[in-house]
């Protein structure tokens, strides 16, 4: 189907996060459980961690942002990462979320430590996210 110069049939069997209402087909919902833990790696195969958590904007009822675990082995260390929903993808094939960033990347991302969460609802630390993503997701 083409609509608007977009072929959705072929956008759709890539996973990624397009807009209109054959996005993301074949898969259309995933439980929070099954994203949680999931692997995250850049389009080179390189791993970037996993999905620690997501963060549901109780108002619109979507998911603003994946919390990413970066640099830690056995479950320790590393730091997290609030990614913005929308900048994941599904790759059904190598079962995991694909983000388009190398590992030096999260050298300048804003990210917070495990024990010391920004608090959900301060808008400052999501602003520096938004800022460095370029989004604008909304304060709500």
């Amino acid at each position: 189907m083409n609509v608007h110069g977009k072929d959705y049939e072929v956008d759709n069997v890539t996973g990624r996060n397009h807009e209109g209402p054959m996005a993301n087909l074949p898969v259309r919902r995933l439980t929070a459980t099954s994203i949680i833990g999931d692997p995250v790696q850049n389009e080179e195969g390189e791993s970037l961690g996993t999905i620690d958590n997501l963060m549901i904007n109780v108002v619109s009822g979507g998911i603003d942002y994946a919390v990413l675990e970066f640099g830690s082995f056995l479950g320790l260390g590393g730091k997290l990462f609030a990614i913005p929903f929308t900048k994941l993808y599904l790759d059904a094939d190598r079962e995991c979320f694909v983000l388009d960033r190398d590992r030096d990347s999260f050298k300048s991302m804003p990210g917070f430590d495990k024990s010391h969460w920004p608090a959900t609802n301060d808008h400052s630390y999501y602003n520096d996210v938004n800022s460095y993503w370029g989004d604008t997701i909304a304060p709500v």
